[in-house]
């Protein structure tokens, strides 16, 4: 392979390399892209993919190793055929970096370790003292991206099933703000769907006056959870019978292939029939405990008995609601105001707002034209009485229109990506649900580039599940999915009692009652974000309050108490933080604990591209922690009280201030605040 880059060729990797690879290098400024940077010339002409060589230049696991570490000389020197030391120091005597970076090292079988010069850092960080963006620049080509997020059902409560949407797309669009981006944050709230159907054949039947009175709210999840009950007590009614003999059936079948000659087919049968056969065994057992809950309890049973059709009935009171019957849509607006009210109190109390409130009702009058758009384009066709896009590698069909005339939830999801294209002017579209609705989504971003809005980013940034200590679903005792607010109040509560211990520790405790009750909110909300956020999106995770509120280790009260602590530094010191301003600034890095510090707080840049490349917040509560925990060893090796020298101890200080603020705005990224007494 040649060694020297064409002209066209070194254009083509800055045009392709800088802008694919870099994700917004330019824009975010940091020591690992520059020197990623660095190596960029160093490898031309030593490999066809110098993109996936500059990946493996990541932050070094162990300080013996240096800073940074490159890992890509063992898969270089097989496909150039040679030693991978010969090929790291091949690289190194082509590395400019002697201005950013003490003398490279050759370590093990051809690990490259790079070390940056303690001055570097020192200037570094004296540039950014005192900027609250810690050095981050805004990016120089903003995008418009709507974030859809939250999105709950109204007329019922919010629950536990809403936190990760809530938390994750919110803390999204604070990052992408941060960056510099264009963001429309978007509640597209469910108002239209079945459960209104649902709703008001229970408030005709059965609402109870009196807790119609105290809370309507209430009531109306009442009802819905009854209606639901009824309706799928006659649907397992219906169903047992067949349940029951599918399973004995696979049963039989089970037995007759256990019995059966030995081959090798035969275990990797019995392993798929045995996962079947626990799943209809579990779906048997569902569908028996809805029964049994019915007819355990004498009111219930006389309702579903008095009301043998409800699903069906359910069902023609949602479309009347859609066909514009005059009854059922004053009802739909009876409840509406009381349904949003209730969740704006939610949103208050987690500090969460939304530039748009547009739900599924909003688009009513757009979905006929989206339908008779796919229709004149090709993309939509009869089949069995519905009207469906049929798209290649998708074994089932999306529906834009049921049999009976209605439309879907894809039809919906089609005329909000039409809105958000023609009036908002989204170049980005995130879609923060749940891991579920993966199909869908899939359909819907390939029906969507067929219908023509292919110049659109359309992506699903998908999460896992909140987790009992069974490892099922987060629910109540009796079973049923935990309320959103109770969660909240009883993380309050808690906190409260980790706030009310700390002070009571003091000699002379430092806040008031009313102080201590606005500590523990800020504390308890932020123990339950944090605890979301930290988890990978992708993974499920166990909902624990003890946990979420450790004052040590990965939480968001760790996090807190760090900033606490500096404030306290500045307390007993009698020096405000805004003194330090203005004046000349001059790090000095003389303990491996301040260098690591310093380090740390100069890969912010890093974190928030991190987080950006994939919108992954946890990538971000990582760089949290990692501060924390190097200002912590600072904090116990380096006295800035008893600092040898007043320069010193200016530097300190100065050091705290700048670790404080990086808490307080990483921690304001994912909507968590900070408190000065902890």
């Amino acid at each position: 392979m040649p060694t020297i880059l064409s002209v066209a060729y070194w254009g083509y990797l800055h045009a392709v390399f800088f802008q694919r690879v870099f994700v917004g290098w330019r824009d975010f400024m940091n020591l690992l892209s520059e020197i990623k940077g660095r190596f960029l010339p160093a490898l031309a002409g030593l490999s066809g993919d110098v993109a996936a060589l500059l990946d493996m230049i990541r932050p070094a696991q162990d300080a013996k190793f240096g800073d940074f570490q490159a890992n890509f000389a063992m898969p270089l020197a097989k496909q150039l055929g040679r030693s991978p030391r010969d090929v790291a120091a091949e690289v190194i005597g082509r590395l400019q970096i002697a201005d950013l970076c003490e003398v490279p090292e050759i370590a093990g079988p051809g690990f490259i370790n790079l070390r940056v010069r303690t001055d570097v850092l020192a200037s570094r960080l004296s540039q950014i003292a005192f900027d609250d963006r810690l050095g981050v620049a805004a990016v120089a080509q903003p995008r418009n991206v709507v974030v859809d997020f939250s999105s709950p059902n109204v007329a019922k409560p919010m629950h536990v099933g809403h936190l990760r949407s809530t938390v994750i797309g919110d803390s999204i669009c604070r990052t992408l703000r941060f960056a510099g981006h264009s963001v429309t944050s978007d509640n597209h709230i469910g108002d239209w769907g079945t459960q209104f159907g649902m709703i008001i054949y229970g408030y005709r039947h059965f609402r109870d006056e009196s807790s119609w009175q105290a809370s309507a709210v209430g009531e109306l999840a009442r009802l819905y959870k009854l209606v639901n009950q009824l309706s799928d007590y006659h649907a397992s009614v219906a169903l047992l019978p067949t349940m029951q003999q599918n399973l004995e059936d696979s049963r039989q079948k089970l037995k007759q292939v256990q019995d059966g000659p030995d081959d090798e087919r035969k275990k990797k049968l019995l392993a798929t029939m045995r996962k079947g056969l626990a799943a209809a065994e579990s779906e048997l057992q569902s569908a028996q405990e809805k029964v049994d809950r019915i007819r355990q309890s004498p009111a219930l049973l006389a309702a579903a008995e008095a009301h043998p059709d409800i699903a069906r009935r359910a069902r023609e009171e949602t479309a009347k609601l859609h066909a514009g019957d005059a009854e059922n849509t004053a009802l739909w607006n009876q409840f509406m105001p009381v349904c949003l009210a209730a969740l704006q109190q939610i949103y208050t109390r987690l500090k969460i707002g939304f530039d748009l409130t547009l739900g599924e009702s909003w688009f009513n009058p757009f979905l006929a034209g989206v339908v008779e758009s796919l229709q004149q384009q090709g993309l939509a066709t009869l089949s069995e009485g519905a009207l469906c896009v049929f798209l290649e590698g998708s074994t089932a069909p999306f529906i834009v229109r049921k049999t009976d005339g209605a439309y879907t939830y894809a039809t919906t999801d089609l005329a909000t990506i039409q809105y958000r294209r023609d009036q908002l002017a989204a170049q980005e579209v995130l879609y923060v649900v749940d891991s579920r609705q993966s199909e869908h989504f899939q359909q819907l971003f390939a029906t969507a580039r067929l219908w023509g809005c292919g110049d659109m980013s359309l992506k699903h940034v998908s999460f896992g599940t909140v987790m009992g200590s069974d490892g099922r679903p987060y629910k109540t005792r009796a079973g049923d999915t935990v309320g959103l607010e109770s969660l909240l109040d009883e993380a309050i509560l808690r906190a409260r009692r980790i706030v009310d211990e700390n002070d009571d520790r003091r000699e002379q405790p430092l806040l008031s009652a009313e102080e201590r009750g606005r500590v523990a909110e800020i504390v308890g909300l932020g123990a339950v974000k944090y605890a979301d956020l930290h988890h990978s999106r992708d993974s499920d995770y166990v909902f624990d309050y003890d946990k979420m509120l450790a004052t040590t280790g990965d939480t968001a009260t760790y996090m807190q108490y760090a900033y606490a602590r500096v404030c306290g530094i500045f307390r007993r010191l009698q020096i405000s933080r805004e003194s330090l301003q203005g004046q000349a600034v001059s790090i000095e890095l003389g303990t491996p604990e301040e260098r690591r510090l310093a380090l740390q707080l100069l890969m912010f840049g890093y974190a928030i591209e991190s987080v950006l490349s994939d919108y992954r917040p946890h990538l971000l509560t990582q760089w949290l922690f990692e501060t924390a925990n190097a200002f912590s060893q600072f904090f116990d090796k380096c006295s800035v009280q008893n600092a040898e020298s007043e320069s010193l101890k200016r530097s300190r200080l100065v050091l705290c201030d700048l670790m404080a603020r990086a808490i307080r705005t990483g921690l304001s990224l994912l909507g968590i605040e900070v408190a000065e007494v902890l």
